[in-house]
């Protein structure tokens, strides 16, 4: 039986694949929406998932953690130019291959920003981790800083090796989002440099005006601290 969520799905992630292009977002190459069989062409991607990588913390430093964040910025920053917001941005939806480029998978729950669309769908997929407390009350508040607030959780979990929340229901869940505040960061990883938790705090800020309020002012304080981290590494002792 045909799963109208499904399709619907498949058409938006179509119209987004082949709306903007980027080194970092997954292409459409190729759809058939018309009718059954439906499916659509993507490239074979080399590598694995950041998620699969956050099981085994170790194979990712703290430039590398950074380069891939920033590289997921700049495809959010492609999405923002062409009007589009993913609203899935994950560690299973982040797919990083051997040496390094990391391709934002996944624009099945895109939308126009002020689009509506179904919250408790992707909440029950395990997405409501993720999820900016502005979308949990309604995707029409959803814009791409919606999708920065959804970097910062991964970002966050890929430096402390665990969620800011993690509610033991979904309710809980919700409400820690909209209402607790995030662990301190450098309480949980000291090692982590004062500038990289001062960018996950403000990722995580509750309000969007107090986030970086685009993928490209992201991307610039990334690049900030990448350079300052890899002065570090070239400073230390046997570098």
């Amino acid at each position: 039986q045909e799963d109208p969520k499904a399709v619907a799905s498949l058409h938006c992630e179509a119209e987004a694949g082949r709306s903007v292009a980027n080194p970092h977002l997954i292409p459409v190459l190729a759809a058939r929406l018309s009718g059954p069989p439906y499916y659509l062409v993507m490239p074979w991607l080399e590598g694995r998932t950041l998620g699969a990588h956050l099981a085994s913390p170790a194979s990712l430093d703290l430039p590398m953690v950074l380069w891939i964040v920033r590289q997921v910025a700049e495809g959010l920053a492609a999405m923002d130019d062409a009007g589009w917001v993913h609203g899935d941005v994950k560690p299973a939806n982040i797919f990083v291959s051997p040496d390094g480029h990391a391709t934002l998978l996944d624009l099945g729950f895109a939308r126009r920003p002020g689009q509506s669309g179904s919250i408790a769908d992707r909440c029950v997929l395990g997405t409501c981790s993720y999820m900016a407390p502005e979308v949990m009350t309604s995707a029409l508040g959803a814009d791409i800083r919606s999708d920065l607030y959804s970097l910062g959780v991964v970002l966050f979990e890929a430096l402390a090796g665990r969620l800011p929340f993690t509610g033991n229901t979904l309710s809980q869940m919700v409400e820690q989002h909209k209402q607790a505040r995030p662990p301190l960061l450098r309480r949980l990883r000291p090692a982590v440099p004062t500038g990289v938790a001062d960018l996950v705090a403000a990722l995580l800020s509750k309000q969007p005006l107090r986030r970086p309020q685009t993928p490209r002012e992201l991307i610039r304080r990334l690049v900030e601290l990448e350079i300052e981290t890899f002065a570090e590494r070239a400073s230390s002792p046997g570098a």
